[in-house]
């Protein structure tokens, strides 16, 4: 298994050292955001990383190789390559063994995360079950991963093209614990609300690691979703965001797009449609969520299983 793994030098050098190590993934690089905010983001968010005193671990296939921990030459080549495979759960196996470029979406990366020992992953936001999935059955692998993989996923929630409420359903079919930050609410990528509560707020990375780490020592598998709002000052409008999610959903659906298209398209849309003030949004969320992060990542190692 670990003859898959190319961990990077300062990766390498954390593990030997037994420092905090956050995992991250690439899609947000490769399909997620234009280049070059993709790679500037990327760069930021492990300056951001390795400021609070965890070291990051940016996650792609190369070569294959599941790469654990990228080189700014690896982040430019993701954040160009036009043939970059989004790859999930059931890609993974394909685009190693074929030795192909791929960018790794949230259940890529927690399985690889799990592999190398990484126990905090961060991210933008999770999947969720999509509108409409009482029909096309289109629920992301995200779901089901966080069901079975012991890593601790921080991220905004899930964005507001998705069905919010059964994806919460979801999650508590499967016994995910849902962990809200600074607020009872559960979050909504681009906004602070999304009209739902998590299960339980935990404000300190603190007690949020004592909760993480009982559950796992309970024999407890699977992940915990660790919900951080977006910053107020860079949160969007509810309504304003939920009327243009509504119309990038009925283009999409004009314009047979399905699948794994639907988000990169949604985003792209919404972009386009708030003049550039959701990619802002977007790139404030994801750096607030490696601070929780690596807090917590550091918190966890004190308090090690």
């Amino acid at each position: 298994m670990h003859s898959f793994l190319l961990f990077s030098p300062e990766v390498a050098a954390a593990r030997n050292a037994g420092r905090p190590i956050v995992a991250l993934e690439s899609t947000i690089i490769s399909h997620g955001m234009p280049y070059p905010q993709n790679v500037q983001t990327a760069r930021k968010v492990e300056q951001i990383i390795r400021d609070a005193g965890a070291v990051p671990a940016t996650i792609a296939i190369m070569d294959g190789k599941i790469c654990i921990g990228l080189s700014d030459e690896q982040l430019e080549t993701l954040g160009t390559a036009p043939d970059a495979i989004k790859v999930s759960r059931r890609d993974l196996a394909y685009v190693l063994s074929q030795r192909l470029l791929g960018a790794t979406t949230v259940a890529a990366t927690m399985i690889c995360a799990q592999l190398a020992g990484i126990e905090v992953f961060v991210t933008g936001g999770i999947g969720g079950v999509h509108r409409g999935a009482e029909t096309s059955f289109d629920i992301s692998a995200d779901l089901q991963e966080l069901a079975q993989t012991s890593v601790a996923v921080v991220c905004a929630g899930v964005k507001s093209i998705l069905d919010i409420g059964l994806t919460l359903e979801y999650l508590e079919t499967h016994g995910v614990p849902v962990v809200s930050v600074g607020q009872p609410g559960f979050p909504a990528f681009f906004t602070r609300e999304s009209g739902f509560n998590a299960d339980f707020q935990i404000d300190s990375a603190a007690d949020q690691a004592s909760f993480i780490r009982t559950k796992w020592q309970l024999g407890l598998q699977g992940g915990v979703v660790v919900s951080n709002p977006v910053p107020a000052q860079s949160a969007m409008p509810k309504e304003e965001i939920d009327r243009i999610t509504e119309q990038a959903l009925q283009e999409a659906e004009q314009q047979g797009i399905s699948g794994k298209k639907v988000t990169p398209f949604l985003l792209a849309r919404i972009k386009e449609l708030t003049e550039g003030r959701s990619l802002a949004t977007n790139i404030a969320l994801v750096e607030h969520n490696a601070l929780i992060g690596a807090r917590l990542a550091v918190a966890l190692n004190t308090h090690a299983a």
